[in-house]
């Protein structure tokens, strides 16, 4: 076997056309942790190695020394591969499992695209089908809550956007979806008392043509609010509301129409 090692040997074992010590030097690099020297060797012997016992080594060696280096994206694609090529090796569960894995470690702040969040969700929740008696289920279900809590939050700061730029129509349809979506959110409360003060604020500077369907739909969040959150420390700016939208309503019930 090879003692300590350098840059002599990784040279030599480029060069050399003996698959054994090809893959002894890959394997001393790996094992110190020294990815970059053991990647291009670990390449060579794929191509070296196809269609043989060793090939499910080296493929294994090649997709976990990437996740290693914290290559995610890349270690994903290999290790995702690997899953497919060798199903039955006994590193597909734990390739499979860190192919998904790869996508959490993408995930951005919640401020960003979450396309890698969605995949990630997607791909765990495939690894435990795929993988019902797995011992990393526990581990899927924890980095899923992680994530759907990331949605979440980009959900309802999105829908908090369109508020802050009075855009009261958009924000009080984009709270609606959020409860829809996050029915036991902790920003539920939050988004229907949101809801009824985009309602109010679209009502009350509404046409008049639109007016009274307005104040109408106002008055119902109001309800909805109040329903939901009976002991909410809102209800009573709630209940003010209310009071200024039905006095709203009557003084339009009595306006001519032009």
């Amino acid at each position: 076997m090879l003692g300590n090692i350098g840059c002599s040997d990784f040279n030599k074992a480029l060069k050399s056309t003996d698959l054994n010590y090809k893959w002894e030097v890959a394997q001393k690099y790996y094992d110190k942790e020294r990815y970059e020297q053991a990647i291009p060797l670990l390449e060579e012997l794929i191509v070296l190695t196809r269609g043989t016992q060793r090939s499910v080594e080296v493929n294994y060696k090649h997709a976990k020394a990437h996740f290693l280096m914290k290559d995610y994206t890349l270690a994903g694609y290999y290790l995702s591969n690997y899953v497919r090529t060798f199903p039955t090796s006994q590193y597909a569960e734990e390739c499979a499992f860190l192919s998904a894995y790869c996508y959490y470690k993408n995930s951005p702040d919640h401020e960003l695209d979450q396309t890698d969040t969605r995949t990630a969700i997607d791909q765990m929740q495939l690894f435990m089908v795929r993988y019902p008696n797995s011992t990393l289920r526990d581990s899927c279900n924890s980095l899923i809550d992680q994530m759907r809590t990331k949605l979440e939050v980009k959900s309802f700061e999105s829908a908090m956007q369109y508020y802050h730029m009075r855009n009261y129509q958009a924000a009080s349809v984009a709270f609606r979806n959020f409860n829809r979506e996050w029915p036991n959110s902790k920003y539920r409360e939050e988004a229907m008392w949101l809801i009824l003060k985009s309602d109010q604020e679209l009502a009350i500077n509404s046409v008049e043509s639109k007016k009274r369907e307005r104040l109408t739909d106002a008055i119902r969040s109001y309800r909805n609010f109040a329903d939901a959150f009976p002991q909410s420390p809102l209800l009573g700016d709630a209940e003010r509301i209310y009071k200024a939208l039905e006095q709203e309503l009557g003084i339009t019930a009595t306006t001519p129409t032009p």
